[in-house]
Order: structure tokens, then sequence, then C-alpha cells
């Protein structure tokens, strides 16, 4: 006995509500630039320049305390953030403490974090400091362009590869979905002002790689329908497809959430962000596959000139409202 997530052989409209989920998807688009204009991103130290030291105690964490004890060594703004994880031990407190780089310096000294350290061992003789960062100003700035540049390369090559492999409609509606998907996860970002660092930008890169993967799927059963159906209007041939190719979407993202929850519950705050930027993506990535680029597609149409290769089942084309 199978387990099947969709029932064979569905015939579901997914085009009954198209401009309510397309309008919708452009207004959250439009609601995440805002956001991202109105709040930014929280850079982490990868992309500001500085340091960030983690430590871990027995005792409570006090923020003030904490403050009060770095205060004065006169190093500017210090921010001291506590890091809550279901995996930590009841006895496991653990902070993220983050100097950023002084004027005219290209780094934070070890003398600095030694004195960092040093300060808050007096609050706790027996605290650890397990993890160090450190990244200059000067390297910050370099990863930030280099980010957006292997952003914006992805993508392109994404809109050559699909142009090449289908028809310019196809690629327009592919990168379309991705430039979604990408907004959608930046804007949840900087509203929730959860870390932004270079796994991010790994995880974003994965994300572009699973939401093509899903609309080539879809396109490519797109495709070989046009070629059998020629009489049926477009979008009951897309339709169509999107039905066919229903089941092993379902279960791959499913799947995949499965694996990427798990990661978010035990994996430990290290990792979160990460997990949480894929989860997002395979739940947006899985949305713009149908709703966006197959809507694409279909406002922009596409040629309906191949061979015909088998005659319609016009009941196939019956699809539900």
């Amino acid at each position: 006995m199978r387990l099947k997530l969709v029932p064979e052989n569905t015939n579901w409209n997914f085009f009954q509500h198209s401009r309510i989920t397309f309008y919708g998807s452009i207004c959250a688009m439009v609601i995440s630039l805002v956001l991202l204009v109105a709040n930014g991103l929280n850079f982490g130290i990868d992309f500001q320049g500085g340091s960030v030291i983690r430590t871990e105690s027995t005792q409570p964490v006090n923020i003030g305390e904490y403050r009060d004890a770095v205060a004065p060594l006169g190093l500017g703004e210090i921010k001291i953030t506590e890091v809550f994880d279901p995996a930590f031990a009841a006895d496991q407190n653990v902070t993220l403490v983050r100097i950023k780089v002084q004027d005219g310096d290209e780094a934070v000294s070890n003398e600095t974090l030694q004195l960092i350290k040093n300060a808050l061992s007096e609050i706790d003789p027996d605290m650890k400091f397990p993890l160090v960062e450190s990244v200059g100003p000067k390297v910050s700035g370099e990863l930030i362009q280099k980010a957006i540049i292997a952003v914006i390369t992805a993508i392109t090559i994404v809109l050559v590869y699909i142009w090449f492999r289908f028809e310019w409609q196809f690629s327009l509606g592919a990168v379309a979905a991705l430039v979604h998907d990408i907004v959608l996860t930046l804007g949840i970002f900087s509203l929730f002002q959860i870390k932004f660092d270079l796994a991010i930008i790994a995880a974003l890169l994965t994300i572009v790689g699973y939401s093509l993967n899903d609309t080539v799927v879809v396109f490519d059963r797109v495709r070989e329908n046009l070629k059998k159906y020629r009489k049926p209007e477009l979008i009951e041939v897309i339709n169509l497809s999107i039905n066919g190719t229903l089941s092993r979407t379902v279960m791959t993202s499913v799947t995949t959430l499965i694996a990427l929850i798990t990661l978010i519950i035990f994996g430990g705050d290290v990792i979160r962000g990460f997990v949480f930027a894929m989860t997002w993506g395979v739940i947006v990535g899985t949305y713009s596959s149908v709703f966006v680029a197959s809507f694409i597609l279909l406002r922009l149409g596409v040629k309906r000139d191949w061979t015909k290769t088998e005659d319609v089942d016009a009941t196939r084309f019956n699809t539900k409202t």
C-alpha cells in the first residue's frame, strides 16, 4: 500500500482565482521591498565587519549586567543578544556579543577581544567562549558585492538556459518566479530581522535551484502536452500539465520540508537562519512554480505549431471549478 499525498488523475483548475493569486504575489513583493527600505536587513559580521563572541554560562543571562561589564572599555556600540534553542541544556545560557570595527582599524584586535572576555568573566569566572568570528570592513564590502553578483549571475544564466531549452515566454515566466521567491525571502528576513550572512546567500542560491527545478518540471510537461494537443486552449493545456506533475511536486516539497523542519527544531541556532531560509524558499518556490511562472506563460502565450502526435481526449479538459 503506497502513501499518496495527492489523488491520482486530479483535474483542479489552478487558474480559477489566478488574478487573486498573481496580484496577491505582486502585493507581497511590494510589501517586501518596502520592508527592505524601511527596516533593512540584519547583516551579520560577514557583511558589516567586526567580531562576534559566543558565550556560554551556567548562570542565567542578564543582558543589562553584560552591558555594564563591557561599557567601561569604551568600544562604542556593542550588541549583546541571548540565544534560545530547545536543544540547549537547562543550565546552558548562550549569548552573542557583536563588536563593530573601530574607525581606522582593519579588524577588532585580539587585545580588544581579550579585554571583552575578561570583563565578561568577572560576571561568571567559569564562562566559556566557544566561538569567535572576525571580518574586516574591506572584506565585508567585497563579500556584499560578490553576493549580489552571484545572485544576479544565477538568475541571468537561468534566463538564458530556459530560453534555449524552451521559448522566451517560458524563460520570462521562470525568471519572474525566481525573482518572486528571492524578494519574498528577503522581505521575511527584513520583517523578523533574522541575521543575514553568507549562509543565507547560499540558501538563496539553493532556493533558485529548487524553484527552477519545480518550474522546469511543469514547463517540460506543458511543452509535451502542447505537442500532443493543438485544439484545446492554452489555459487547459497548462492546467492539465500542472495536474499531471502535482503528485511529484507535492511529494518532493513535503519530504524536503520534513527534513528542514527537523533541522529547525534540533539543528541548533548556528544553522537556524540557513534552514529557515530554505524552508521558506521551498514553500514560496512551490507556490511560484504553479501560480506565478505558469500565469506569466499563460499571459504571454506560446507558439502552437508543433506536430500533433496523438488525438485529444476531450474529457481530460473538463476542468473542475
